[in-house]
């Protein structure tokens, strides 16, 4: 949730917190990275069997605190009470099993007995995963936002025993030092004027929540629908934040951000030429997606792509791997190679599928959460460390690699390989992306040159230094597998296979590659089995994994949010344009006709909620309005709207999402670089999109050469139909077009439609091609 509405109200927030407590704010408390210390405390009166709450809890972030000596409890009825019936105040303490800092403040401050003392003394503690209860996380982030203007993981909020926030931050350091307080320093103070104060702290949570709820409020109001300018300025937002010389958008810290990816191909394909505009913004995203697979923050070795870079090179990254990346990236490497046809996207999406398939699969077919980006060095090490499994000293690379390239009686596979991928005797990690001196003496994977640079270097030829290089990763990889690995997060969220999905299925289609095609199958039927309830049409928000890997569930199973609706359905969407089994897209319009029902705004202001509504803990309901490492669940869902209408010539779907545009007319026309997946979804409502039907048998060779031919092309605002002349499927029931549709000469014949007007039917591949670039 942003800020940049009810501006007035953010004000009185913020005013009213700095008369809450005498201590510093967070803002104050908050230092400079590079100077933030590891000062580990271990729990001295801690027994080794001793276990809390957590313990019975199956989320990987919960159960990584159930020995910790605070009493913590997780978000519930239990904890709820038991702060009312003592009068305790309750620390809220939120973040997710693969974030460092999280790990940073356990070891620093729950881990410390003297602190679990003063904080099991004085307050309620809860425990929440963000992952799991994202309803929770947005509540409380939208506070520590609004009053510090900031956030960030491990968000750590105190709550009266109604849940109303008093104060709040993210990352404490345990001890007072540089004259600014430790946590243990504000939980006492916090403490004692809850002792002293209680009635003004409560009364002033009050206001703020007020405020808070003013402000949240009127972020969706808007009066009419937006138009190109907000394509415009979006382009323009962007071009300016724009890297020329490394690419991405913005400075260090980079993201990936595939959402603006997503923009700009659609820019270019909407008028793909004579356009400079889509021309720019396809050359600027093309260059990000090099670099990034350049870059450190892309595993050369073991596949897949890290959470960021910390710098402006994509070079020394925050090592975790998250499934939410991993699926938009891959889409984002298929629509480059779709455009281009260069083979180096094929690879790096192939790459993504690899490591997905291999590292972050569940044997039932779901897909795992992420993998930390803290792991031991060695098995007997005591402390972790991050990119620990995932860097290289020299001389190790010299051992592992002594091998001759194939033809050389002097260069060695490290020779070609360290000159390749930036790899230094003294290691190649700067200071500044290494204060706490994590990575002294390692190297970080990076292409500074090219395979020819590499080549010429040794006078070797291009085949022979591939080769090299391919079998020096191998090694590596193998080796790799010997150290400790990091924690894998093996909980399996809707939205996040959802988006996995996408990438699956569009894998198969643009590379024509049944096995992708069949995984994305895999993990839809796994959702449909563990993850929904065919009783009430109802997602859940989480599946677990038991020792055995087997899949469990938790006793009270969490409800599906918007996103985990709006996620699936784009799957589901992109999993029947690969498979053509309308059993997909039938239960992508039965999902989005639940989504409508739990989470759609009808009070006038229009738009989707983040959740159902039905919990009285959750006290605002918030919409999502920007697009971040996810897109939002309304950004994706307007999409999805429109494609649903397009697919079932159903204009009610269309009339939604044009209410969604017109929920968020300001935000799009003020800071649509904000919202630019939902820009994209403009996109495709400013346009004229076709209906592309194929009549045709789905294993006859000439129905597979005419899929192949628009697969072949980008074409983002299109939606394909297979229809085999069954009178009783699903799509004819919506569609009277498809029971007048014949086969031209007997052959598999392409209709290409706008309106569901059809121009004169083709069924070669040369007359299709023409007539898609009209």
């Amino acid at each position: 949730m942003s800020f940049l509405h009810g501006g007035r109200h953010l004000l009185q927030v913020r005013s009213l917190l700095r008369s809450v407590a005498s201590h510093p704010t967070q803002s104050q408390l908050k230092t400079n990275f590079k100077e933030r210390l590891f000062v580990r405390t271990m729990a001295t009166g801690q027994s080794p069997g001793h276990q809390n709450r957590l313990a019975q809890e199956k989320s990987p972030y919960l159960l990584q605190h159930a020995s910790n000596p605070v009493d913590w409890y997780p978000w519930g009825k239990e904890a709820f009470d038991k702060a009312k019936t003592e009068n305790k105040p309750i620390f809220l303490s939120v973040g997710y099993s693969t974030c460092h800092w999280c790990h940073v403040m356990e070891r620093e401050s729950f881990e410390n007995a003297d602190i679990g003392k003063i904080m099991n003394d004085n307050f309620v503690c809860i425990k929440v995963d963000r992952e799991e209860r994202p309803d929770v996380d947005r509540v409380y982030m939208t506070f520590v936002q609004a009053t510090s203007g900031g956030g960030g993981w491990p968000m750590s909020v105190w709550l009266t025993p109604d849940l109303k926030p008093i104060v709040g931050g993210t990352y404490f350091p345990p001890h007072d030092r540089f004259g600014r307080p430790g946590f243990g320093t504000i939980l006492l103070s916090l403490a004692k004027q809850w002792r002293e104060k209680k009635s003004a702290m409560e009364q002033r949570s009050s206001s703020i929540l007020e405020a808070l709820v003013q402000a949240t409020s009127s972020a969706s109001e808007g009066e009419s629908l937006p138009g190109n300018e907000c394509m415009e300025k979006c382009y323009q937002q962007l071009t300016e934040s724009y890297d020329k010389r490394f690419g991405g958008f913005g400075d260090a810290p980079k993201f990936p951000q595939p959402v603006n990816f997503n923009f700009m191909f659609r820019l270019y394909g909407c008028k793909p030429e004579g356009h400079q505009q889509g021309k720019n913004g396809l050359e600027m995203t093309l260059h990000t997606l090099r670099m990034m697979a350049k870059g450190g923050i892309h595993d050369h070795v073991s596949q897949g792509f890290h959470r960021y870079s910390t710098d402006q090179y994509w070079h020394v990254p925050h090592f975790e791997k998250m499934l939410y990346d991993q699926g938009q990236l891959a889409v984002s490497y298929i629509d480059a190679y779709q455009i281009t046809k260069e083979e180096v996207f094929a690879d790096v999406a192939k790459d993504i599928f690899l490591y997905v398939s291999r590292d972050l699969s569940n044997k039932n077919g779901g897909f795992y959460s992420a993998e930390d980006a803290d792991s031991l060095q060695t098995t007997d090490a005591e402390h972790k460390k991050e990119g620990a499994f995932c860097v290289w000293k020299d001389a190790e690379l010299m051992e592992l690699l002594g091998d001759k390239v194939e033809g050389s009686d002097a260069v060695t596979l490290a020779d070609v390989f360290c000159r390749h991928y930036g790899v230094t005797k003294e290691g190649n990690v700067d200071f500044e992306q290494d204060p706490h001196g994590e990575l002294k003496s390692q190297n970080v994977l990076i292409v500074r040159g090219s395979l020819q640079d590499t080549a010429s270097q040794f006078n070797l030829d291009l085949a022979v230094t591939e080769r090299a290089l391919a079998k020096s990763r191998q090694i590596l990889h193998d080796q790799r597998q010997k150290r400790p690995r990091p924690h894998l997060d093996d909980k399996m969220l809707t939205a996040w296979n959802g988006l996995m999905i996408s990438g699956f299925a569009r894998g198969g289609q643009v590379l024509q590659d049944q096995q992708y095609t069949d995984r994305a199958v895999q993990a839809a039927e796994f959702i449909r089995q563990y993850l929904y309830n065919p009783d009430t049409k109802c997602l859940l928000r989480s599946a677990y994994c038991d020792i055995d890997g087997q899949v469990t569930q938790i006793s009270e199973p969490i409800n599906g949010f918007v996103d985990d609706y709006a996620f699936l359905i784009r799957g589901l969407l992109d999993l029947y344009e690969a498979s053509y089994d309308q059993t997909w897209l039938q239960w992508a319009c039965e999902l989005q006709q639940k989504q409508d029902e739990l989470f759609w705004d009808d009070t006038g202001n229009s738009g989707y909620f983040s959740g159902a509504g039905n919990d009285p803990s959750i006290l605002l309901r918030l919409k999502e309005d920007q697009d971040g490492a996810e897109p939002s669940g309304n950004s994706v869902s307007a999409l999805n709207l429109l494609r649903l209408s397009q697919f079932t010539d159903n204009t009610a779907w269309k009339e939604r999402a044009e209410k969604i545009f017109t929920a968020f007319e300001n935000r799009l026309k003020k800071i649509p670089m904000a919202l630019p997946e939902m820009v994209s979804a403009l996109l495709l409502y400013l346009s004229t999109p076709k209906q592309i039907i194929i009549h045709g048998d789905k294993e006859a060779s000439d129905t597979k050469e005419l899929l192949s031919c628009i697969h072949s092309q980008f074409l983002p605002n299109k939606v394909l139909i297979l229809s085999d002349g069954d009178s009783s499927s699903f799509l004819s029931t919506k569609l009277n077009l498809l029971s007048t549709l014949q086969k031209k000469d007997g052959k598999a014949t392409a209709y290409v439609c706008e309106n569901y007007q059809c121009q004169l039917p083709v069924n070669t591949v040369a007359e299709l091609q023409e007539l898609l670039k009209r």
